[in-house]
């Protein structure tokens, strides 16, 4: 085998953020009325989320903002976008949030079958994520997927955040693998492919949304599934 370390990203690539996100965010809209304070459209707050937090994850892992700003920011634009100017709310909101979504197991389509297909290829599987490390390990606990990992390199437990090499360099270091051994597989093309990238690591883009790009990667899939293509 070519390779003996695939090195997964979770969000979005394997766990389902956002569908794991709607059914947290659909909860809270519930216990917490907002409908009744002036969020008129669950579906419209949603997919505001989504953006927020996409922009503000990309200003964390620029070093423009600290995690805590993260976690409450979101939920205060979301809110802000329906005239609802309320930190109490937002921070209730972020708290019970953080509680609740790692509790989610929604995982993309095939996801324990590609896993049990290379874990019995006996490769090292190991995870490379910028989320949370307490939050990250009750995803994969809850999710039934822990097992399959030997090393969950979070951005907290290398002080470190995707794109940037460290955490690359961390990761080969924590797991005892030559990078020439070794794969990222990701679904974010700069923090996962042109990272793993810039850091000497092949990857594999998993473009699970057929999004359009010029970066050429080592390999790109569309679906989990096709990984027993390449390995």
């Amino acid at each position: 085998m070519k390779y003996k370390h695939l090195f997964f990203d979770l969000d979005h690539t394997l766990w389902d953020f956002d569908s794991n996100a709607k059914i947290t965010l659909l909860d809270l809209y519930t216990t917490l009325e907002l409908e009744a304070r002036g969020v008129h459209d669950f579906d419209l707050f949603y997919r505001n989320y989504l953006a927020h937090n996409l922009k503000l994850w990309a200003r964390y892992r620029n070093g423009f903002i600290k995690q805590a700003e993260l976690r409450v920011k979101r939920m205060r634009l979301a809110l802000l976008d329906f005239k609802i100017a309320d930190d109490v709310l937002a921070e209730t909101m972020s708290v019970r949030f953080l509680e609740m979504l790692p509790t989610r197991n929604v995982l993309f389509p095939h996801t324990i079958e590609i896993l049990e297909y290379l874990h019995k290829k006996n490769y090292k599987l190991h995870l490379i994520t910028n989320g949370f490390e307490e939050v990250q390990h009750h995803k994969i606990t809850n999710s039934k997927i822990k097992h399959y990992f030997d090393k969950v390199i979070t951005s907290e437990g290398s002080n470190s955040l995707k794109p940037k090499k460290e955490i690359f360099d961390y990761a080969l270091h924590a797991t005892k693998a030559s990078i020439h051994e070794s794969i990222m597989l990701g679904d974010d093309l700069e923090a996962d492919i042109i990272g793993a990238y810039k850091a000497g690591m092949d990857q594999v883009f998993i473009n699970h949304i057929d999004a359009e790009h010029d970066f050429k990667p080592t390999y790109m899939v569309r679906h989990l599934k096709e990984l027993e293509d390449i390995f």
